[in-house]
This record gives C-alpha cells, structure tokens and sequence, in this order.
C-alpha cells in the first residue's frame, strides 16, 4: 500500500462525507471509489483503437511533442 498527502482540510471534509453517507467505513475507501470511477469515466470518455492512438502519435511527433 501507498501513502499519499493531502491536505487536512480536504480530508476533514471526505471524513465528513463519509460519516454522512453510511456508504463507506473509511476515508481511504471513499478515496479509492472515486479514483476509480474517474479512472474508469476517463476511459470509456476516450477509447481509442490502436490505429487511431498510432495515428494520434504520429501527429504528435510531427508536431515536435514525442
């Protein structure tokens, strides 16, 4: 497992969620379900096939960026 800061005041306010909720038992927890949901929206948000993520690095190549 991996530690990661944030700021007490952020934290302060998911705990308060959490409480709230009654959908989750931690801070941690909560943390992980919205990663992954916004992980998760991120690739269904922009799937890209293979020839199309090519041709995407062939412009960025192009343009000096890879």
């Amino acid at each position: 497992m991996v530690s990661v800061n944030i700021p007490d005041r952020l934290y302060a306010e998911i705990e308060k969620r959490v409480k709230e909720s009654g959908e989750f038992e931690s801070v941690e927890e909560y943390i992980t379900f919205v990663l992954e949901e916004l992980l998760r929206d991120e690739e269904e948000e922009y799937p890209l096939s293979e020839e199309d993520e090519e041709k995407v690095k062939e412009r960025l190549r192009g343009l000096g960026y890879l």
